[in-house]
Order: C-alpha cells, then structure tokens, then sequence
C-alpha cells in the first residue's frame, strides 16, 4: 500500500513524498490520519534534523483502517489517540515506573510518521498506548493529548500542590497547557512570563499574571513553588533560578544542545534547597490522563491559532519558528 508523507531531510527541506507501507504484522495497527499538532520541539533544529531524514508528527488522532492479526478490544472505524513510544512494562526501567527510559520506549516509532496520509502504528504501541477518542471529544481537541500528557508529567514530577504559586518562563503553546493544567489543579497564583507582548497578552486573558522577563524579579522577590523553563535557553534557567521560592522546583521542560554548559550555583541550590526537575516526554500513564481532562472540559482548543490542510505543514512549522503561532492543526482534506 502506499501512501503520502511528509518527509524532513537534514538540510531541513520538507518533500511531500510517496511511501510505500509494509504489509501490516500481527499485533500492528493501520491508522488513516485525522489530525495531527505540529510540536514546538520539531522546529528546535539541533534536535530535529540530527534524526532527519524523517517523517515528523505525533501529536496524532486518527481512524482505525486494518488491525494486524492477534489484536484486542479495537475495531475498525474507531478514532484514537496514537503515542508514538510506548513502554515494554516489563523491564527494570518499567517496574520502577521509568517508562520514558525503557528501550523499547526508545525503540518504538510510527512508520513512517505522523504527518503521512497512512501509518502504521507497531504491536508495542497498540498494546499500551492507543487510546479510544469520545465521541464528544473533536479530532482537534484530541490532538492535544500527548502534550497535554508531557505538562502532566511535568507538574507531577515538580510536585505542583493545590494553592502553590507557579510561574511558568515561556509563553509558547506549552507554557500555555502548564498554565491551564496549573488552574485544573488547583495552583494559588500563575505568572505567566515572556517577553513578547501578544503572548503575555494571551496568558493574561486566559487568568494568568502577566510579566516581562526584565521585571520578574522584582515582581517575584518571595519566589513562586513552582517555576516551569520553556525554552531551552541559558537565559531562562538563570531567570528561573533567581525566581524559585526556597524549597521550590524548577522544571527543565526542554532540552539544551549536548555542548550547552551552565554554572551550577551549588552554595544557593544547597541553602535554599532548590530542586531542579527535568521532564522529558511522557508515558501511557500521563496519555491517560491528559485524554481524561480533555474529556472533562479542560479548554484546550483555545490555544489553536491555525489550522491547515495537511500540505500546508511546512507553512505551519514557519509560523511556529516566527512565534506567530501557539497551535498550528493540519488535517487531511
């Protein structure tokens, strides 16, 4: 069978390219595309093109075309959430609930990707993370799930409790879901903190205190519980480390290039007992319940500013590198 992709090469060219699928095997699942986000993190380049040449895409809905042989409790013309990882849930890493740092978790991947016509989601994937989508829950809404799902994850792992001060650095579509999950659960107050002026804006109107990153300081000098770095910048860890409450957890939400260096302020970590918390991606557990909240009203389609047909992906991801975009969907037509 073939189909139609996207594919991304190291000189960082998008090619809408025919691929020819392998037969379907026992346990895999073919699934035709229904929406698909474009992530923040596939325009992070030292990232992104070191893999390429690949298909991007996976924040993924999509419809149940064939099921391998051997397959359970789905059916043909279901919509689903797809994870592109998932766990083996049976090693050390698994049983210790380190499910983002199983092989297998590494290992697995859609073919050939998510922004493809088609794509076959493999037997690992659709035993543990492809996930039935409501019928009152909209195909964009459901594509939300997997980052939704990794702000889970991130606010779990920093021990965000109910009235906690939480100041998010960075105020790109990511920022924003910590920002919405933040008052789903119950946060005391969030700063929202940026230097563009329509995305502090933006978080505003969604009931943030807005803050230039010049004034952060001094608005925060007690410190907040919680503080969140979006990019992956020396500049926002610094910022980050000069807000965080005594006691409190900074959340390094993103990764910085393998040569990046910072100098680690020991004596103040140590006295103010800073924790720093990295979070990376997010498993079936957090797939689970950011589908959940979704499902419960959590208002994620707000933080859509763009919708494209599929082949206009590549006009989206220039949107997204420009900042004139918070949530860019493409669909198939």
């Amino acid at each position: 069978m073939h189909t139609h992709a996207w594919r991304l090469t190291p000189d960082g060219e998008y090619h809408w390219e025919c691929v020819e699928l392998p037969p379907l095997q026992a346990g895999e699942a073919l699934i035709r595309l229904r929406a698909c986000g474009l992530c923040t993190g596939e325009v992070m380049d030292w990232y992104t093109l070191r893999k390429a040449p690949l298909t991007p895409g996976h924040e993924l809905v999509g419809e149940i075309e064939a099921l391998g042989e051997g397959v359970q409790g789905l059916a043909v013309g279901e919509r689903v959430v797809v994870h592109h990882h998932a766990p083996c849930l049976q090693c050390d890493l698994c049983r210790r609930g380190a499910f983002v740092h199983c092989p297998t978790w590494r290992g697995t991947k859609l073919v050939p990707g998510g922004l493809s016509e088609r794509f076959i989601a493999p037997a690992a994937i659709v035993r543990v993370d492809l996930l039935r989508v409501p019928d009152h829950v909209s195909d964009e809404r459901a594509a939300f799930v997997e980052p939704l799902a990794c702000v889970v994850r991130s606010l779990r792992r920093a021990g965000l409790k109910h009235g906690d001060t939480l100041a998010i650095v960075g105020m790109g579509v990511m920022g924003m879901l910590h920002l919405l999950l933040g008052q789903a659960w119950g946060a005391g107050q969030i700063y929202a903190i940026d230097r563009l002026a329509h995305r502090l804006a933006f978080a505003e109107s969604l009931g943030a205190t807005p803050l230039h990153a010049d004034d952060a300081p001094r608005a925060l000098h007690d410190g907040a519980t919680v503080v969140v770095v979006g990019p992956g910048s020396e500049p926002a860890l610094a910022l980050a480390l000069q807000i965080v409450a005594p006691d409190g957890a900074v959340v390094l939400f993103t990764p910085a290039p393998p040569d990046v260096r910072f100098p680690l302020p020991w004596h103040d970590l140590y006295f103010r007992e800073t924790r720093l918390v990295p979070s990376y991606s997010a498993s079936h557990i957090e797939m689970r319940t950011a589908l959940t909240l979704i499902a419960n009203g959590l208002p994620v389609e707000r933080l859509i500013t763009h919708r494209l047909p599929l082949q206009g992906a590549p006009e989206g991801y220039a949107l997204l590198r420009r900042a004139e975009a918070l949530k860019v969907i493409v669909s198939p037509p």
